[in-house]
C-alpha cells in the first residue's frame, strides 16, 4: 500500500522549485509560490468548508517541526475542534509574525525582489518597537512612537512605513487576530495626529549630451569589467538597469534568423534576428517588451556568452547571482562621471533620436518601452514597430561608436585624435 504521510524528505523540500502544492501527506503540504517562497500549509475541511492554517516559512521551520504541528492539527480535528481556533484562542500572535506573514503572502503578486527587500527592511528596522507587541495591543501611541523620529526627516520612508503598518494590521484584522479601529490609519486619525508631509519635488534623472557619448563609450570598452560590459550594453539598448541585470541567456535570439513568436496583443509575428524578448514579469508596464539587437549589442554579448554560457547574462561576484542593482552606477563612480545616471542614458538616445534622426516619435518611444498615456492612441496601436525600431537601435550603435567621432572631428577638420579623450 502506498504511504499517505511522510511523502517528503530533507532534500526534497530543499530542492523542489516547481510553483504550487507539495504533499507530504495528511494534510500537509509544502506550498511554493511562483516568485520562489516556500512556506508550509495544513489544508483540512471544517464543516464541509476549506480551511487552511500556515504553519510558517519553510526556511525557519523545519520537515519534523512541521509535521509535529499538522500531527497537533489531526488530533485536534479527531477531538472535534477546528485548529485554526484552537490556535487562536491559545496563542497571541505579535506584530513581527503578522508582518512576516504579510510579506510572505504577498510575495506572488511583486514583480521583483526589490519590492519585498524594501517592505521587510522598513517592517524590520523602523517598525522594530513593534514587532515583540502582540498584534492585538497595538495602540495608536505605539505607532507614533515609531513614525515621529522619521516623519520630518524621512517623510517619503515614514510614509510608506505607515502604510505598511496598516496594512499587517488591517491583514491581522481580517485573521481575527484583533479588533477595533485600525491605529496607523491615515484619514480622520493620524492625519490629526501628524503634520501633512511635504510632497517630493521629483527631479529629472541626469543625463550625459548625447554629444558626448561616443567618447564615453571609448572609455568605458576600456575598462573591461563585466560590470562596464553591461553598462555599455544598456546604453545601446536604452533599457532600464533592472531589466539588463536580471536578463538570462534564454531571452535571446542572437541568430539572425526568422522567428515565429506573437506580439505583445497576441497576434502571430515573425520577426528576425537578433533580437532580446523580456518577460512581461521582468518590466515596469508588465508587458513583454521585444528589443532588437544592433551589432554592437549582440558582440557584447558574443564576448560574455565564450565565459560564461548559462546562469545571469550579467553574473556578480557570485556566477549564479546576477549583478547588484547598483553594479552601473559604481562603474560610473569609479570613472569619475558626476554629470550622469545610468537611466540618464536612456534620455541622451531620446534627445539623440529628436535632435538627430527624422524616426517618427512614436518608434522612439516604444524603442524605450514607454507606455501609451493617450487612451484613444493606445487603443488604436496594434503593432510593435520592431523593423523600424531596429533600423533605429542600428543607427544609435553606429552614433554610440568612437569611431564615429574620430569620422565627424575629420569631416570637421579636427585632430583625429580628440576621439580617444
Amino acid at each position: 500500500m502506498a504511504r499517505t504521510i511522510n511523502r517528503l524528505n530533507a532534500r526534497a523540500v530543499a530542492t523542489i522549485s516547481e510553483p504550487g502544492r507539495h504533499a507530504d501527506g495528511g494534510g500537509l503540504y509544502l506550498s511554493i509560490s511562483p516568485n520562489g517562497g516556500r512556506r508550509w500549509t495544513f489544508l483540512y475541511r471544517w464543516h464541509g468548508k476549506p480551511t487552511e492554517i500556515g504553519f510558517g516559512s519553510a526556511r525557519a521551520v523545519k520537515l519534523v517541526q512541521a509535521r509535529e504541528l499538522a500531527a497537533a492539527a489531526r488530533s485536534k480535528l479527531a477531538a472535534g475542534l477546528n485548529p485554526k481556533e484552537a490556535r487562536r484562542k491559545t496563542t497571541t500572535a505579535t506584530f513581527g509574525e503578522c508582518a512576516d506573514d504579510l510579506i510572505e503572502a504577498m510575495r506572488p503578486s511583486w514583480r521583483n525582489e526589490k519590492h519585498q527587500a524594501q517592505w521587510q527592511m522598513t517592517l524590520k528596522v523602523y517598525a522594530a518597537p513593534l514587532r515583540s507587541l502582540p498584534v492585538d495591543s497595538v495602540t495608536t501611541d505605539d505607532v507614533l512612537n515609531v513614525l515621529k523620529p522619521i516623519w520630518a526627516s524621512k517623510p517619503e520612508t515614514a510614509s510608506r512605513l505607515r502604510g505598511r503598518i496598516e496594512r499587517v494590521l488591517d491583514a491581522a484584522r481580517a485573521k481575527g487576530l484583533r479588533t477595533g479601529e485600525n491605529p496607523a490609519r491615515w484619514r480622520g486619525h493620524l492625519a490629526v495626529l501628524l503634520p501633512a508631509r511635504r510632497r517630493l519635488t521629483r527631479g529629472h534623472h541626469a543625463a550625459m549630451s548625447y554629444a558626448d557619448v561616443p567618447i564615453f563609450m571609448g572609455r568605458l570598452r576600456a575598462t573591461g569589467t563585466a560590470a562596464s560590459a553591461a553598462l555599455e550594453f544598456t546604453i545601446l539598448t536604452a533599457a532600464r538597469t533592472s531589466e539588463v541585470i536580471g536578463a538570462t541567456w534564454d531571452e535571446f535570439e542572437l541568430r539572425p534568423v526568422p522567428v515565429l513568436c506573437r506580439d505583445q496583443f497576441g497576434r502571430e509575428q515573425t520577426i528576425r534576428g537578433p533580437f532580446w524578448c523580456i518577460p512581461a514579469t521582468r518590466m515596469k508596464a508588465g508587458r513583454e517588451h521585444r528589443v532588437p539587437l544592433s551589432p554592437g549589442a549582440v558582440a557584447i554579448l558574443e564576448r560574455v556568452h565564450l565565459r560564461r554560457a548559462f546562469g545571469p547574462v550579467f553574473p556578480g561576484q557570485h556566477p549564479a547571482h546576477s549583478l547588484s542593482i547598483m553594479a552601473l552606477e559604481m562603474v560610473l563612480r569609479r570613472m569619475g562621471v558626476t554629470n550622469a545616471t545610468v537611466h540618464g542614458f536612456r534620455s541622451s538616445f531620446r534627445d539623440w533620436a529628436a535632435e538627430q534622426t527624422d524616426v517618427a516619435n512614436e518608434v522612439v518611444e516604444m524603442a524605450l518601452a514607454h507606455v501609451v498615456k493617450n487612451k484613444v492612441e493606445a487603443a488604436y496601436r496594434r503593432g510593435d514597430l520592431f523593423e523600424k525600431r531596429r533600423e533605429l537601435m542600428d543607427a544609435w550603435d553606429r552614433y554610440c561608436s568612437p569611431m564615429s567621432v574620430a569620422a565627424r572631428n575629420a569631416s570637421a577638420g579636427l585632430p583625429v585624435e580628440l576621439a580617444n579623450v
